[in-house]
């Protein structure tokens, strides 16, 4: 089986995105939301790309963003990859995918089907759990089983929500994604990432590839 990648979303600093880099983490969120705690300006955010190596995705962060604004952004920034929430539509994504790679994230709330996925062959999939007012870094974790059922639709499937060192290996048994992304379970506080929580992360899928 091809090991699961791991994505750690709502990097806001060099330091972090250095520790990430040396434990052989494959991509890093950059959340470009105002309204976020984790947000980032895009020069701060194009200076930790220049300091990642090439094999490390930095992955663009929007919520319901015009493509226009998506692509200056993610340009300015000189990401490679943009995760879109909200309501983008398939049409949106086909037209961003001819210049980045393009993950589309979906909440399992109860208007939530699966199928819906469908409509995004041009994109990769995360699925997340769903808040009200929060978009990613909840901490709370999404549906595992319609989280699976979504995997055998989509080309590649992130799984997100509420993930940490204690159930990720559960996680990946439940779900087989092809990605996990944690955010708020390895952080001291919003945008900062705890080292320790970090590692005992990363250590903990290197784990769940083995089994």
């Amino acid at each position: 089986m091809t090991p699961v990648q791991i994505k750690i979303c709502g990097v806001t600093n060099v330091k972090d995105a250095t520790v990430c880099a040396e434990l052989g983490v494959n991509m890093i969120g950059l959340n470009f939301y105002p309204q976020s705690p984790r947000y980032i300006e895009p020069n701060a955010a194009r200076s930790i790309v220049k300091a990642m190596p090439f094999r490390m995705l930095g992955v663009g962060v929007f919520v319901d963003a015009s493509v226009e604004d998506i692509r200056d952004t993610a340009n300015a920034a000189h990401v490679r990859c943009v995760q879109l929430h909200g309501s983008t539509s398939p049409d949106t994504c086909r037209e961003l995918a001819r210049e980045f790679r393009v993950i589309r994230a979906f909440s399992t709330n109860r208007q939530f089907q699966p199928e819906q996925v469908s409509l995004f062959r041009d994109c990769d999939v995360l699925v997340d759990a769903h808040h009200p007012n929060l978009r990613g870094g909840t901490g709370l974790t999404c549906d595992w089983e319609a989280a699976r059922t979504t995997g055998s639709l989509a080309r590649f499937l992130i799984l997100s929500g509420g993930l940490t060192e204690e159930n990720v290996n559960q996680a990946i048994a439940t779900v087989v994604p092809h990605a996990v992304d944690v955010c708020s379970g390895v952080e001291s506080a919003p945008g900062s990432k705890d080292h320790r929580a970090l590692e005992s992360f990363v250590t903990a899928v290197r784990k769940a590839n083995l089994l």
